[in-house]
C-alpha cells in the first residue's frame, strides 16, 4: 500500500508502508491564536494527524510557534508568492511546508526557501490541481492528466535541482474520474508519498460522496499515503469523513463498525434513530466490533449474522442477538435502554 519513499512529517511518517495518515486544515486565521488553537484541538479529538494552516503574512508566519506549542499534530505552514513568508514560518518552527516553486518567485527564490527547506530538515509538499497548471503543459496537452502530472514532476524537478529531496506531491482536480487517472499515472511515475484528495469538492454531502469515490478508488488500488478530504463546512467533518472512508476500504480496522438496514413499512419502531445515537455512541472506541441495528426480525438476524450484538424491531418488541442467535427478547418501549446496556458490556 502507497509509495515506497518514506518521508517524516514531525514525526508522522508517510509513505513506506506506513498507515494511511489523515490531514485536514483549519480556516481560521492563523494569526489568531485563541480561534486557531481551539479548531486544531478540535480536530485532534477527532482523529487528524497531520494540520495544515494558512500564510497570508508576517503575523501568521510568527504565529507558527505559538501555534505549535498548544497543539499534539505536526503544523503544516501553506505559503504561495512569498519566499520571504516561507523562510519566516519555517524559522518558527514548521514541520512542513506547501508550496508550488513556479509560484514562489524566480531562481534566487526558489534557491532561497530550498535552502532553508534543507536547513530545518523538514519536508515540502508540491504539487498541481487543474487551476495551475503551467500554460506549456496546457498547449502540449490540453486539461488532462498528463499535464497534471508532468507540471507537478516539474515543479519537483526544480527543487531537487537545489538539493531538496524529502518531497510529497498532490494532483488534484475538482473532476473526480481526472483525480484518479491523474493519481494513477503520477504513482508510476514517483516513488515519493502522495497526497490524495478532490480539490474543490464542495459541500459537505456532494464534497464527502466525491471525495470518497476518488480518494476511495485510489486507497483500493493501493495508491496514496496520505489523504485530506475537502469540504466547504467545519474541518472537522472533514477528519469523520477520511476516517469512515479508511473504514469503508477496511483500511483502518480498529472501530466499532455499526451496520444498519434502511428499514421499509415493516419496521415499527425507531430503528434509524437508535442507529445514528449508536454510532455516536461507539464513535471514540478503538475496538473491532460489528454492531447491527435492523428494522425487523423477517430477517434481520440473518442478515447481521456476523454481528457481535445487534437488535430487531418486532410488533410491539425486539430481538437481541448475537452472531445471528436471539437471546433475549424485550418490550419496544424498553429495548434501546437494554441494547445500550449490552453494548457497554461488550466494550468492556
Amino acid at each position: 500500500m502507497g509509495s515506497k519513499k518514506k518521508v517524516c512529517v514531525g514525526g508522522v511518517t508517510l509513505g513506506g508502508g506506513e498507515s494511511i495518515k489523515i490531514q485536514s486544515m483549519t480556516t481560521t486565521k492563523t494569526a489568531d491564536l485563541e480561534k486557531t488553537v481551539a479548531q486544531i484541538s478540535a480536530l485532534e479529538n477527532a482523529g487528524c494527524e497531520i494540520v495544515r494552516v494558512a500564510i497570508a503574512d508576517e503575523a501568521d508566519a510568527l504565529a507558527v510557534r505559538k501555534v505549535k506549542e498548544k497543539i499534539k499534530i505536526p503544523l503544516v505552514a501553506d505559503i504561495h508568492f512569498s519566499p520571504k513568508l516561507a523562510v519566516l514560518a519555517m524559522e518558527n518552527g514548521a514541520d512542513k511546508v506547501r508550496i508550488n516553486p513556479g509560484n514562489i518567485g524566480g531562481e534566487k527564490e526558489i534557491k532561497l526557501v530550498a535552502d532553508c527547506i534543507k536547513a530545518h530538515g523538514i519536508p515540502v509538499r508540491v504539487g498541481s490541481n487543474t487551476g495551475s497548471i503551467e500554460k506549456g503543459f496546457l498547449e502540449k496537452y490540453g486539461k488532462n492528466e498528463f499535464s497534471l502530472v508532468e507540471s507537478a514532476l516539474y515543479n519537483v524537478q526544480i527543487l531537487e535541482k537545489y538539493g531538496v529531496n524529502d518531497i510529497v506531491i498532490s494532483v488534484k482536480a475538482s473532476s473526480v474520474p481526472l483525480t484518479v487517472k491523474a493519481y494513477t499515472l503520477l504513482a508510476q511515475r514517483t516513488d515519493a508519498p502522495l497526497h490524495l484528495g478532490v480539490t474543490e469538492a464542495g459541500t459537505t454531502e456532494a464534497g464527502i460522496v466525491k471525495s470518497a469515490v476518488g480518494i476511495g478508488s485510489l486507497l483500493l488500488g493501493g495508491i496514496g499515503d496520505t489523504i485530506r478530504v475537502s469540504l466547504t463546512d467545519d474541518p472537522v467533518k472533514e477528519v469523520y469523513a477520511a476516517k469512515n472512508i479508511l473504514r469503508a476500504c477496511e483500511i483502518e480496522k480498529d472501530y466499532v463498525e455499526v451496520v444498519s438496514c434502511p428499514t421499509c413499512g415493516r419496521c415499527s419502531w425507531d430503528s434509524m434513530g437508535l442507529a445514528e445515537r449508536v454510532t455516536a455512541f461507539v464513535a471514540p472506541v478503538k475496538k473491532r466490533l460489528k454492531i447491527a441495528v435492523m428494522g425487523c426480525v423477517v430477517n434481520g438476524p440473518g442478515e447481521a449474522k456476523d454481528a457481535d450484538l445487534g437488535i430487531a424491531g418486532g410488533n410491539g418488541y425486539c430481538l437481541l442477538f448475537k452472531k445471528g442467535e436471539a437471546y433475549k427478547k424485550v418490550k419496544a418501549s424498553e429495548a434501546e435502554e437494554e441494547f445500550f446496556k449490552e453494548i457497554r458490556l461488550l466494550i468492556e
